[in-house]
């Protein structure tokens, strides 16, 4: 029984290949603005890999562009599909904390069953996402890989009080103009984006074991403000950016054996 998750978010598209709850393979690449086209191209790759046939896989789509691509037999929201692939590397998961590209989420898992009990995003503004980081990275000039080491190395982050992304980048220049070190500044900038994302999260009562994923959870600048914030440990699956895909992979499993 072979599986595919596919996770189209706006900023990245993501593949979950899957058998007997086992990841055998897997993709990303950028989504670019043709949704369709990337999904269909990292399927087509996965399955010439893996010499496997249409016919030998079940797909369960997820994500921003979910409904974009026609090759899915099933498609399912990203707060479910966060959910159950969290609980795929933490079985205990009580919540979930995912920044993607566009948008960051908080969800609260039920003890008893394992569903979604609550949940509360962040899509009206890119503030508190990986687009947010972006533009900041690239106002600062550095790498976007390389931007969450440089905040750690801060003694006394910038304070950035703006929430919108335009006014930020203006307030990150304000910064420079006033003497502020990259280093200051790219810490406020993260400090910022955790206090936001714990925040809206604490509004709808989460807790430990709190798995933090999406692409934004390789950044560790941004895991240990969050931690600040939220006053406990946060854990990070090996693969934060799959969740989604591993999740709507796993769903897309129990629907073949009902």
């Amino acid at each position: 029984m072979i599986v595919c998750g596919i996770d189209i978010g706006s900023l990245q598209t993501k593949l979950a290949l899957m058998s007997a709850k086992e990841l055998i393979d897997y993709r990303t690449e950028r989504s670019t603005f043709n949704f369709k086209k990337i999904g269909h191209n990292l399927f087509d790759d996965i399955l010439e890999k893996n010499n496997l046939k249409r016919a030998d896989v079940y797909v369960m789509s997820t994500g921003y562009g979910r409904n974009s691509i026609d090759i899915a037999d099933d498609r399912i929201t990203e707060i479910t599909a966060h959910a159950k692939g969290a609980q795929y590397f933490y079985p205990e998961a009580h919540s979930v904390i995912d920044i993607g590209g566009q948008d960051s989420k908080a969800i609260v898992i039920s003890k008893k069953t394992g569903n979604v009990i609550d949940f509360q995003m962040n899509d009206k503004c890119a503030a508190g996402t990986g687009r947010f980081l972006e533009v900041m990275a690239h106002a600062l000039e550095i790498p976007i890989e390389e931007i969450g080491e440089l905040a750690l190395n801060s003694k006394k982050p910038a304070s950035i009080s703006s929430t919108c992304t335009v006014f930020a980048e203006s307030e990150v220049i304000s910064l420079f103009a006033r003497g502020a070190s990259k280093i200051d500044i790219a810490a406020g900038i993260h400090k910022s984006i955790a206090r936001r994302v714990a925040g809206m999260a604490k509004r709808i009562g989460v807790g430990q074991t709190l798995v933090f994923c999406g692409g934004v959870a390789k950044n560790i600048a941004v895991k240990k403000y969050l931690e600040i914030e939220l006053g406990y440990e946060i854990v990070t699956p090996k693969y934060p950016q799959l969740t989604g895909a591993i999740g709507a992979a796993l769903i897309g499993q129990d629907n073949m054996k009902k």
